[in-house]
């Protein structure tokens, strides 16, 4: 796979909000209820405080990231791809990417996972994460490099 992750720039900022509603607006609605104007405040709040990465497949952006790296741990906040590129490796290869960044850094990887979403939960537990915890709405995960 010629897959390249590249860090985001503004003019990505709406192809990553469309990434995230294509790939995860039925689980938010599921929860909460899918609120347009609220979802993008969000996105614009956390385009701010997070590092967004386009996630590019042979020349075609497919995805996006979002990925924080703390004094604790690398925190995975967002991992998004475009339906019609899930269950091809991408993702995989993309945490991978991330678990070898942590892996230098001597840090855990942290995220969370919607309750309603056991394909990714399946998808983390593959990669070796360990449920932690959890909140009313969210499973807590950690991988630890051995």
């Amino acid at each position: 796979m010629d897959t390249i992750v590249r860090t985001a720039t503004p003019n990505d900022s709406e192809f990553a909000y469309c990434v995230k509603r294509a790939a995860f607006k039925e689980y938010v609605e599921k929860v909460w209820g899918w609120d347009e104007a609220e979802q993008r405040r969000l996105h614009e709040q956390r385009s701010r405080t997070q590092e967004f990465r386009v996630i590019n497949v042979g020349g075609t952006d497919v995805g996006i990231m979002a990925v924080v790296v703390a004094p604790d741990c690398v925190n995975v906040h967002q991992l998004f791809l475009l339906p019609e590129h899930q269950g091809k490796g991408i993702g995989r290869e993309c945490m991978m990417l991330i678990m070898e960044e942590a892996r230098r850094l001597g840090l855990p990887v942290r995220l969370r996972v919607l309750k309603v979403n056991p394909r990714a939960m399946t998808f983390y537990q593959r990669l070796g994460f360990k449920r932690t915890g959890e909140t009313d709405s969210h499973d807590l995960m950690e991988w630890v490099s051995e």
